[in-house]
């Protein structure tokens, strides 16, 4: 594979979903800036593929344009303000966010079997950059950190936090667009109140075991016959 290609191709995707989702909020690349903490110059490179942006400041654009974020990888509002909000302390949450997906490579990179400069003779990196990115000490722009976990046989998903105001705020955007899926009948009988009571069985028998299924259908069965 040709891992410098790859990079390449998703940089100058990455940078037309990102136009995209910036003008149509009606964003400015100052102020898309501003919320990362870049200049508008390297809100433009991003946008024009010249280099991407890493993970942590795509989640936030992500958040902060309110599209998903698998978007960028796969295949503004009048209360922006009040959303950004909910980001305390955010170039801390940026700095702690590149260490962990630092930590992460390495663990990836030891799991995987690849000695550092097997990495950077593959992705056409400097081993240098490799440890810094590992450190944490540089954000890995995300074309580079996708073409490392295709080559730890890993996913962006694996790197992906699950609590927070942007991971509540992904899983509702996910939740929302599987909902809009669901046949017609079946999402005017989840909206209806009266049915809750059958959702909340329902949940309840999803997360049982299958011995205790068995016992359930038994059970109904006795009072059926």
């Amino acid at each position: 594979m040709d891992y410098q290609l790859a990079i390449n191709i998703l940089s100058k995707k990455i940078g037309v979903l990102l136009r995209s989702a910036r003008t149509q909020r009606g964003e400015s690349k100052k102020t898309c800036g501003e919320v990362i903490g870049v200049t508008s110059r390297t809100i433009n490179k991003y946008e024009m593929g010249e280099k991407s942006p890493s993970l942590p400041e795509l989640e936030v654009l992500a958040f902060y344009l309110d599209v998903p974020l698998e978007r960028f990888w796969e295949d503004m509002t009048p209360d922006t303000h009040d959303k950004m909000g909910s980001l305390k302390n955010l170039s801390q949450r940026l700095e702690l966010r590149n260490l962990k997906i630092g930590a992460s490579l390495r663990k990836f990179r030891q799991e995987a079997n690849f000695s550092m400069k097997e990495v950077s003779e593959r992705l056409g990196l400097t081993t240098y950059r490799l440890k810094s990115y590992e450190k944490g000490s540089f954000a890995v722009p995300v074309a580079e950190l996708n073409a490392l976990l295709r080559l730890y046989d890993r996913e962006m998903n694996d790197l992906i936090v699950d609590s927070g105001p942007i991971a509540e705020w992904a899983h509702a955007k996910k939740a929302g667009e599987a909902f809009t899926k669901l046949p017609l009948d079946l999402q005017d009988f989840i909206l209806k109140p009266v049915n809750q009571p059958y959702l909340e069985i329902a949940q309840k028998l999803s997360q049982m075991s299958v011995d205790k299924m068995r016992d359930v259908a038994e059970g109904l069965l006795d009072i059926t016959l």
